[in-house]
């Protein structure tokens, strides 16, 4: 395998480890007060979360995805460096916030990630 395929392995599994992390960071705030007022049980709380998670990604588009590639940033200085450093920048967030109990807005560690390192790119001043 050439140094390629490898950092682009590298990538996915980083993006999964990003999916897990943002996963059991979202469901435990998401299912939190429907479980502590004892609407449902834990059980039927995670499955009506990822019920409702799975519906959403093929119920509401991609207009947060088409907002961010017009004009939020420069899609042609996204490259394989910079997604890794989104992600790695958006997994310390996530587990910063975790970790102190902040309660961040859903995927705006991801969003904010990818304008902050576009910026830091040599050339890809605005």
């Amino acid at each position: 395998m050439n140094g390629t395929v490898v950092f682009v392995l590298a990538i996915v599994v980083v993006a999964l480890i990003f999916d897990f992390i943002n996963g059991f960071h979202d469901s435990a705030n998401s299912i939190a007060t429907v479980v502590s007022t004892r609407v449902l049980s834990p059980g039927a709380a995670v499955i009506w979360a990822a019920f409702f998670n799975f519906a959403a990604a093929f119920g509401f588009g991609t207009a947060v995805a088409k907002t961010i590639g017009k004009g939020l940033i420069r899609v042609d200085v996204i490259d394989p460096q910079v997604i890794l450093a989104g992600l790695l920048g958006a997994i310390i967030w996530n587990l910063i916030t975790w970790y102190y109990g902040i309660p961040p807005r859903r995927r705006t560690h991801s969003s904010a990630a990818l304008p902050g390192r576009r910026s830091r790119r040599p050339g890809s001043a605005p």
